[in-house]
């Protein structure tokens, strides 16, 4: 399930901008997914390469002076599993919610007797 949830927040991130590998496990870092190591991300976005979800183009880096960076550019197929991920996990929050709001109320509810 977390790899699921991983690819989507990748997809939501790439629709924003492109970015290169490093810059979008800063990225994750930045919004909470420190655990994600930059050697996990680079198999994903292999795959989601080859699924025809992203696009990568190598680009050089005139400022740096450094090597050319693969940056990765959601087409139009990730835009659609980019919805319906968005759609999936609006209705699974939806009911993850509603069962722990229940559980804490029952167990507010024995407390108070």
């Amino acid at each position: 399930m977390l790899k699921g949830i991983l690819e989507g927040c990748i997809l939501s991130i790439i629709a924003n901008r492109e970015v290169y590998g490093y810059e979008l496990s800063v990225l994750l870092e930045k919004h909470g997914f420190s655990f994600v190591s930059e050697g996990s991300i680079y198999p994903l976005l292999l795959r989601m390469q080859k699924e025809q979800w992203i696009a990568g183009s190598l680009k050089s880096e005139f400022k740096s002076g450094g090597p050319p960076r693969k940056y990765y550019r959601l087409t139009e197929t990730g835009q659609e599993v980019l919805q319906q991920f968005k759609e999936q996990w609006n209705q699974l929050k939806t009911s993850v919610d509603s069962v722990l709001t229940e559980v804490d109320g029952h167990e507010t509810e024995r407390n108070d007797t």
